[in-house]
């Protein structure tokens, strides 16, 4: 149910403009098939926007229920699962991963050679689970395309979405590529994330996709988030699209959703909708707690939320990475997203500790626990970099504010 904008301090024309904005600059001349927006503040929906088709082909409608990939924005649901066990005791963010991963006690850092002949050093200190969580643990992405390690990720298919083997096989082949730095000393956008859902999984004592569903899906009311979409919601699930080298809206290649994977990614394997992810957002925005719902407490929230890159440093002085779903100047990286330090760097109008992700097929979310602001954004475009559209929707949803708690 949404709440007249003015009620809770915001502006139904500046919001109303917002769609006018998504429709003319990006749904209307192809550019996104789909645009679908919900600002909440104070945990009240004042703004939704449902705009273009979920399926260019069949005409399909974008609604509020439809189902799309949400790639990345996996990652923070990942992120609370993994301080779920923090906060029961049975892990620490200090604990060197090779306590539970013996296999990886000798990870060397790259110092030379190719794939099939590369020569390593020794770490300068071990990679703990704080690595994982914030991005510094010298593992990368294939698709980086930087490195010789980058090569061999893409030689050896080492992601989950290539995996038959289940996570297992995935945590063994890392094991056999060096790390692209030690761990802690820069940044780097990387499966990271997919490390965690194994560690979940095998720390807690049940699949990966159990405990979500189980421990947070279920609690939330996250009815339509997993990891894959059933043959009775399938047609609700969105189309997603890639511009073609005439500047047409085609199919985007890629794993399909429709049945369960081998390996659940954790970094980037799940499907939801707006209303799922705006009730994790909100229990976010609340410090951990949904209505009577408590997944996490205030204070662990709180550590997610600050910055922990090392020296308390920006990913502009620590970043290697090529791409990642955040701009680097004034932000800084918690405990599973990337969180604003310097608005005035950043160049957006917006508060210290907003903290966001993104996903692949160019969804985003954010949180605002100064202005009690929770926004997510979905349409299926890959890639995310191709335009804008998030810096110029944070910009749009803050300029709506009329009234603001900021002190």
């Amino acid at each position: 149910m949404t709440i007249k904008p003015e009620a809770a301090g915001m502006s139904s024309e500046r919001l109303a403009r917002i769609d006018r904005f998504l429709d003319e600059r990006y749904v209307a001349p192809g550019k996104m098939p789909c645009a679908l927006l919900q600002v909440a503040r104070g945990g009240q929906l004042v703004h939704q926007s449902v705009l273009g088709r979920a399926s260019l082909e069949t005409g399909a409608k974008m609604a509020e229920d439809t189902i799309v990939r949400i790639y990345s924005m996996t990652k923070p649901i990942t992120s609370v699962a993994f301080m779920m066990l923090v906060e029961q005791g049975l892990v620490a963010l200090d604990d060197p991963v090779h306590k539970f991963i013996p296999a990886w006690r000798d990870m060397g850092v790259y110092k030379s050679g190719a794939p099939g002949a590369f020569q390593t050093q020794p770490v300068a200190a071990p990679m703990r689970m704080l690595d994982l969580l914030r991005h510094t643990s010298g593992l990368t992405y294939g698709f980086q395309t930087r490195t010789s390690v980058d090569a061999a990720y893409r030689a050896g298919k080492v992601e989950p979405f290539e995996q038959a083997e289940g996570l297992g096989g995935f945590i063994d082949k890392l094991a056999t590529i060096p790390l692209e730095f030690s761990p802690g000393t820069a940044w780097n956008y990387s499966v990271a994330t997919d490390v965690l859902g194994y560690l979940v999984g095998l720390i807690s004592g049940q699949p990966f996709e159990q405990f979500l569903q189980q421990r947070i899906f279920q609690p939330l009311g996250m009815v339509d988030t997993g990891f894959f979409v059933p043959p009775e919601k399938a047609s609700r699930f969105a189309d997603c699209y890639v511009t073609s080298a005439s500047g047409a809206l085609v199919s985007a290649p890629g794993r399909n959703f429709l049945e369960p994977p081998a390996a659940p990614s954790g970094g980037g394997g799940l499907v939801s909708t707006a209303g799922d992810y705006m009730r994790f957002c909100e229990m976010l925005r609340r410090g951990g707690v949904l209505e009577d719902l408590r997944l996490l407490g205030p204070k662990t929230l709180k550590l997610m939320r600050s910055n922990h890159l090392p020296g308390g440093r920006e990913l502009a002085d620590m970043s290697v990475s090529m791409f990642s779903e955040a701009a680097y100047a004034g932000v800084g990286f918690g405990l599973g997203f990337a969180m604003t330090m310097d608005p005035v760097k950043t160049g957006l109008a917006s508060s210290v500790g907003e903290y966001w992700w993104g996903g692949m097929a160019s969804t985003a979310f954010w949180v605002d626990p100064v202005e009690d602001i929770s926004v997510v954004f979905l349409t299926q475009l890959v890639p995310s970099s191709l335009y804008p559209v998030r810096r110029e929707l944070r910009t749009m949803v803050n300029a709506a504010i009329t009234e603001s708690k900021a002190s």
